[in-house]
């Protein structure tokens, strides 16, 4: 494996946090070179430099999208720490179904958006968790759930909604594989139902979110922990601008927005927070 010097540690760190806004730590020279070192030798590079170089000098910027699947985790799974899916199906969506079906009994909306989406699992969860919340009645609502990502791969993977068998047994309970999942050759489809609810676009949280309006649900988890703090602070308050007035939004079981954003407050449900726009 090709060492990377430190020059080139600041060098590649300050190029990921321009392309992506991801801060990586000038010490994290181990991942640069594990996550890196494969494109190394796909463009025949001797050193780190050289590599950015040619990204920089590649106009269809192909190196440049590889460099930020390489270095993004997409580490992802259904149901991914059951606590905001239990609120979601406890809490959150009965609440906001009842305040959306008073607004507007014929066809009552309900817009949510996966910000960090990986490669689906999240928004598919979410999709399971209507259907089975709904059930039947699911067809009298407006629903649209939109998720988007930075890296090219995994949003080509969320979209296609294809999962090898190791994805699939992470956080899946078997009930639901057969009922919104097709067996193709090796691999798990999500049924054409489910993929129908959502829609994946390519956006760095940290540029501006153009025409994509108002969602009474955002889901932002465990990805602003890369950010730095004033970054974070900027993304929470564009967030704001895209989150209904009681809207819902709910971030890592981890994260906290305490000292981030004095816009939002915090709220509990049993084990979980959640947070919503303080009312002025």
């Amino acid at each position: 494996m090709i060492k990377i010097t430190p020059a080139e540690i600041q060098l590649i760190t300050k190029y990921i946090k321009d392309i992506s806004g991801i801060h990586l730590d000038q010490k994290k020279t181990y991942l640069l070179e594990t996550r890196l070192n494969s494109l190394l030798k796909v463009y025949d590079c001797a050193t780190y430099k050289a590599l950015y170089d040619k990204a920089h000098q590649d106009p269809a910027r192909k190196i440049e999208r590889e460099i930020i699947d390489a270095i993004t985790t997409n580490e992802t799974l259904f149901f991914r720490d059951k606590t905001p899916f239990e609120l979601l199906q406890h809490k959150v969506l009965p609440e906001l179904i009842d305040i959306r079906t008073r607004e507007n009994a014929r066809k009552p909306a309900i817009r949510i958006w996966s910000a960090a989406a990986s490669t689906g699992q999240e928004l598919y969860s979410i999709c399971i968790v209507l259907k089975e919340l709904l059930q039947a009645d699911i067809n009298h609502y407006d629903i649209k759930l939109f998720g988007t990502d930075i890296s090219d791969a995994a949003l080509a993977q969320a979209s296609y909604g294809k999962y090898n068998k190791f994805e699939i047994e992470r956080g899946l309970d078997l009930r639901y594989l057969h009922k919104y999942f097709t067996l193709s050759g090796d691999f798990w489809k999500v049924k054409d139902e489910l993929r129908a609810m959502v829609n994946f676009k390519k956006q760095n949280l940290l540029k501006p979110f153009t025409g994509i309006g108002k969602f009474d649900i955002i889901l932002c988890r465990n990805v602003a922990i890369y950010f730095t703090l004033a970054d974070r602070q900027r993304l929470f308050a564009r967030l704001a601008e895209h989150l209904t007035d009681d809207g819902y939004l709910i971030i890592g079981s981890t994260e906290s927005l305490t000292g981030v954003s004095p816009i939002y407050g915090p709220k509990r449900h049993l084990r979980a927070i959640y947070y919503q726009k303080k009312q002025l």
